[in-house]
């Protein structure tokens, strides 16, 4: 008896793994940056660190440090639903969920950065 089996090529889940390696990155050099800037500047209160994320090479790194955390965040929490929650309507609710919460992170963070 031969078994039907759907190849789906070589390239299938290179895509997310990438991103996830990409988006470590990111974050990884968002720390380097905020310990160097916090090394040097020295922070003692509130106005200094608003000064710090005023600046606007400082808060579009943060963004783009928080869109990174909040794609990683998704693809490894999404992969933890497709592996152990197995009832389909459940894992469409979950997933809808967290990209909703995700969504509201990305935009409540850019709220707080040009708010400043």
């Amino acid at each position: 008896m031969a078994v039907n089996r759907i190849v789906v090529g070589a390239g299938y889940g290179f895509k997310d793994w990438l991103l996830q390696r990409v988006t470590a990155v990111v974050m990884a050099v968002y720390f380097l940056l905020i310990v160097t800037i916090l090394v040097v500047v020295r922070p003692a209160d509130f106005e200094s660190w608003r000064g710090i994320f005023a600046s606007r090479p400082v808060a579009v790194a943060t963004f783009v440090f928080a869109l990174s955390l909040f794609y990683h965040a998704w693809v490894g929490i999404r992969d933890l639903y497709m592996d152990y929650v197995k009832n389909p309507s459940l894992r469409l609710v979950l997933h809808v969920l967290t990209v909703t919460v995700l969504t509201g992170y990305a935009v409540w963070t850019a709220l707080i950065l040009w708010r400043l």
